[in-house]
């Protein structure tokens, strides 16, 4: 899901998602999830990874081990379900903010 999502965020500034199991890990691995922004594919890509290749390998541990975005918290001992939550940070527009200062 963070790989996915990490490629439509690309270049959009003001939006985080978390992806990651309750239990601490994602299938056979250590990571429970990983983060992906608008700029993921950019630090992605700053380190020479295709985020396409990896996709279509189904290896986004790998990718998110790479890049930075991989969420690590240890065997919870709780399996309620995968959570993903994205956040939105609203732009404020100059004239908007003038306005609250005033």
């Amino acid at each position: 899901m963070a790989l996915l999502m990490a490629r439509r965020l690309a270049a959009m500034e003001g939006w985080t998602l978390l992806s990651a199991g309750t239990d601490g890990q994602d299938g056979p691995t250590d990571a429970a999830g990983a983060f992906a922004d608008g700029a993921t594919i950019q630090r992605a890509e700053s380190v020479e990874l295709n985020a396409e290749e990896f996709e279509r390998r189904c290896d986004s541990l790998t990718f998110f081990d790479k890049e930075g975005g991989s969420y690590r918290t240890g065997l919870t001992g709780t399996n309620v379900m995968d959570l993903h939550i994205l956040i939105c940070t609203p732009r404020t527009s100059r004239s908007s903010a003038r306005n609250e200062l005033s």
